[in-house]
């Protein structure tokens, strides 16, 4: 599958890249220095300098032959307000060209959706993301809302609580369960998660929580 990659040198972003080449796929990344890639995999990648917040440049990465994007971008103190959200619209607007991809996104399980089991733990999370993590929470919500103005658009995300290192063990819950602070998924198995949503229509247009 021909692929799109957003946010390639991340925690996340990297596992992705990582399984997406392990698994064959033609993979594209932007960003904005190709030295942060791995050596080893970028003989067996396009690499495109530029910065995903130009429309010019997100368009160097997408065409008509695009079969997925992978968005992985993180959110730091470092970061633009609204970062994920501003990429995202970009992304879409150029989605809505001759491309008929579909959008994979990595959300934030402090993002309340429709068919969350909302519990004391789940409000937690809440509280502390809007408190200690207002940026990232802020800029989630609103990613989350930009894409259901997108019905046209196929999308699938997940949600991840606390993300850590570790081995991917492929084997993790995926779904509207309850949840709290004490929630955890490794990066690789977020990962994992988004590329099976590839070729996998289970959550269209839908943002499960991804917990073990």
């Amino acid at each position: 599958m021909k692929i799109s990659l957003f946010g390639g040198t991340g925690a996340l972003g990297s596992e992705c890249l990582r399984q997406a080449v392990a698994a064959g796929h033609d993979v594209t990344v932007l960003v904005r220095s190709a030295n942060k890639l791995p050596a080893d995999l970028c003989r067996r990648i396009r690499v495109v300098e530029g910065d995903a917040l130009n429309a010019e440049d997100v368009w160097r990465v997408i065409d008509k032959d695009t079969e997925a994007i992978l968005f992985a971008i993180g959110v730091d103190k470092r970061s633009p307000p609204d970062l994920c959200t501003d990429v995202t619209r970009i992304i879409l607007e150029a989605l809505r060209g001759d491309c008929a991809a579909r959008f994979i996104w990595c959300g934030g399980g402090s993002t309340f959706v429709e068919q969350d089991v909302i519990g004391l733990g789940a409000r937690f999370v809440r509280k502390f993301a809007e408190t200690f993590m207002s940026l990232r929470h802020a800029d989630k919500e609103h990613q989350y809302l930009l894409l259901k103005s997108y019905p046209d658009i196929p999308h699938l995300g997940v949600r991840p609580l606390q993300m850590v290192k570790g081995p991917m063990r492929a084997q993790y819950r995926l779904g509207f369960d309850r949840f709290n602070g004490f929630s955890r998924i490794s990066f690789a198995d977020c990962a994992h998660a988004m590329l099976a949503m590839l070729d996998d229509d289970t959550w269209l247009h839908q943002a499960p929580i991804v917990q073990y």
